[in-house]
């Protein structure tokens, strides 16, 4: 195991009364960026979500304050306006506030949100990006976002939408791109329906890929049609990402040559 090498690079100065956006990645430690790891051990208070792996917490500089701002689908969850005010607060009081997000704070992570609350109240932040994990995901599971052969495009959407969005999905389903789903394992039947009557067919590939990054990870091969009965037979679990189009496809040839483990 190969560990960091000591850097000179000149990072940017984490100054008291900041707040910083940072994007956490999928989950595994390893895809943190060293920008990240120098805030985290930079920070006076860490505020998190739901979806920080433990051992990206663990980076944290020992004594360092945290607060636990997780929203979770269907459980009870922080309100968006209370982390905005925690921030606000923790950074006019002259702290260095690290705001911990998965992925990319920018990526449906209610990041915008925050930097809008933040300039609102003459905060000054900084966007750490993070590996987005609906890349990341489709990465490690052998599944290319873009191939020359495939498409020329590529869709991130979220499952997270009004009750009456039927048209839009029926629209992206004609563009002929590839989808890949965040937080819609818990719609999936009736967009996978309304994507159908958009014109993908329902051997068009999906597959979900459950918990990336991390060391209980799951994929799941299937078909637009069947997606939604194979994810609830085989106990498919949030968070989990959804590829679908003809990338999804693919995993089933590179699969075979991707090198494992650390």
């Amino acid at each position: 195991m190969t560990l960091l090498p000591k850097t000179s690079l000149p990072f940017p100065e984490f100054r008291p009364g900041e707040v910083w956006l940072i994007g956490a990645g999928p989950g595994d430690p390893q895809h943190l960026t060293m920008l990240a790891y120098h805030a985290l051990q930079s920070a006076d208070v860490v505020v998190y979500d739901a979806l920080v792996d433990k051992r990206i917490l663990d980076m944290i500089r020992p004594g360092t304050e945290t607060h636990f701002v997780g929203k979770r689908g269907g459980k009870p969850s922080t309100h968006q306006r209370d982390i905005n005010d925690t921030i606000i607060v923790l950074a006019k009081d002259g702290r260095r506030v690290a705001r911990l997000k998965g992925g990319d704070p920018f990526v449906f992570g209610r990041g915008g949100e925050e930097a809008v609350a933040l300039t609102r109240a003459g905060v000054p932040f900084r966007v750490v990006p993070g590996v987005t994990s609906g890349l990341a995901a489709t990465a490690l599971a052998g599944i290319p976002a873009t191939m020359r052969e495939t498409n020329h495009a590529l869709i991130l959407a979220t499952g997270h939408c009004a009750d009456d969005d039927r048209t839009r999905w029926e629209a992206l389903a004609q563009t002929g791109q590839p989808l890949i789903l965040y937080m819609a394992l818990a719609r999936l039947a009736e967009i996978s329906i309304a994507l159908q009557r958009g014109g993908l067919s329902a051997d068009t590939p999906v597959a979900m890929i459950s918990s990336a990054a991390a060391e209980e990870e799951r994929v799941l091969e299937t078909s637009l049609g069947a997606a939604a009965a194979d994810a609830e037979a085989n106990g498919v679990k949030p968070p989990a990402i959804i590829v679908i189009g003809a990338i999804a496809a693919l995993r089933r040839t590179l699969i075979h040559g991707m090198a494992r483990g650390l």
